[in-house]
């Protein structure tokens, strides 16, 4: 008897400690209702005066080549197909300078095949017809104030097309302000406008 009791009273003592343990470990679980928060009225202010907005005005003197191209008389119109994209005319960009002077290089770009250009300052021919090779040939340029335009144009496409070519443009120091390539078809116009300040 003393030994159930025994272990009647063992067994109950350690559940009971069992269960305090338990107790201690419980954590209360929030509800999930938010707390609601007062809305405070925001201060009423007085209106600002904003002063007009400065107007931006347009770069001066700058080129846009779709407008450039619309002129028919000038340029001939892009006559693209499925697989050729080199029948347009090619802008080459605007580029601001200082100088008196420029010198513009040009040659084949790639295979040598007799490329032959035409090259024009603001629409006037300065050089009829030069036949590109490997080796760089240039033109010297008296820049007039505002807009210089050149337009060289592909007289021919060599052996093989397109009429493909590298140029440099150079200021009256002998520093390149332009590089690029064109590669354009027959009676299509790579253009470069040199804007003098």
């Amino acid at each position: 008897m003393k030994k159930i009791f025994f272990i009647l009273a063992f067994t109950s003592f350690s559940l009971h400690s069992f269960a305090q343990e338990l107790d201690n470990k419980f954590k209360k679980i929030p509800t999930k209702e938010p707390a609601v928060k007062e809305t405070i009225p925001p201060k009423e202010e007085a209106p600002k005066e904003n002063p007009p907005a400065p107007i931006e005005k347009p770069a001066p003197l700058q080129v846009n080549p779709d407008e450039l191209f619309k002129d028919t008389n000038l340029y001939k119109p892009e006559a693209n197909v499925e697989g050729i994209f080199y029948r347009r005319n090619q802008f080459l960009g605007n580029i601001n300078t200082t100088a008196t002077t420029s010198t513009v290089m040009y040659r084949d770009a790639a295979f040598v095949d007799g490329d032959k250009v035409k090259v024009y300052l603001n629409d006037k021919v300065i050089e009829p017809e030069v036949l590109l090779n490997g080796d760089f040939k240039s033109v010297k340029i008296n820049l007039v104030k505002g807009i210089n335009k050149i337009d060289i144009e592909a007289l021919n496409e060599g052996f093989a097309s397109p009429n493909t070519a590298e140029f440099k443009v150079y200021d009256d120091k002998g520093q390149v302000i332009s590089s690029s390539e064109w590669n354009v078809g027959t009676g299509y116009k790579a253009v470069i406008v040199l804007v003098k300040e």
